[in-house]
């Protein structure tokens, strides 16, 4: 009974201090929900033709897996809109930074800060399925094609396929040996569940 009303008690007065100072009980709620931790492992496209892609997070940033085999993949090799725009510019086609006012570049010290300092977007919420309109962009992102004039809709899969298998590819380059799947070994990546 006395742990009941002490809580309440606790509960009122930063209910009361909130109030005085403005602080949104959803915004310390919602900040206190949000995860700190990199997750291990992510599924992607859960509803791809192939299957599922269950993508090893941890190896990824924390082994060996940049394109050169001698460290990790910086947080931003993916994330690309997680750094300022003027950082952005110098990877073309790489073109937005989100948000636009953005100061820092996310690296795993910054996210486990809290997601929100470190601005974290879902690649779906600029790169959106085919048909769709994406959250944070008033349309798909397109390119240039590399060898023509045709323009590239950027949807979810096609900026996976080019950074993902793109990635493996030109690591595949500078190490034969890597066991990492290539353009055309679909199924290494895609499982079906």
């Amino acid at each position: 009974m006395k742990r009941v009303i002490s809580f309440a008690i606790i509960t009122a007065f930063v209910l009361v201090g909130m109030a005085i100072s403005g602080t949104d009980l959803l915004s310390i709620i919602s900040h206190a929900q949000t995860a700190t931790t990199i997750p291990d492992v992510i599924v992607l496209g859960k509803d791809a033709k192939l299957g599922q892609i269950t993508f090893n997070h941890v190896s990824h940033n924390g082994g060996k897996y940049s394109i050169s085999g001698t460290g990790p993949i910086a947080c931003i090799e993916c994330h690309h809109t997680a750094q300022p725009a003027a950082e952005v510019q110098k990877h073309p086609p790489m073109k937005t930074s989100w948000p636009a006012d953005r100061t820092t570049t996310l690296t795993a010290d910054l996210f486990s800060k809290g997601a929100a300092a470190a601005g974290v977007a879902a690649c779906r919420n600029c790169h959106a399925r085919a048909g769709e309109t994406p959250k944070l962009l008033p349309a798909i992102p397109e390119i240039k094609h590399e060898s023509s004039t045709a323009r590239i809709s950027l949807t979810n899969q096609q900026a996976f396929h080019r950074n993902c298998a793109g990635c493996h590819t030109e690591a595949k380059k500078t190490m034969p040996t890597l066991k990492g799947p290539t353009t055309t070994q679909c199924v290494m990546c895609h499982k079906k569940a």
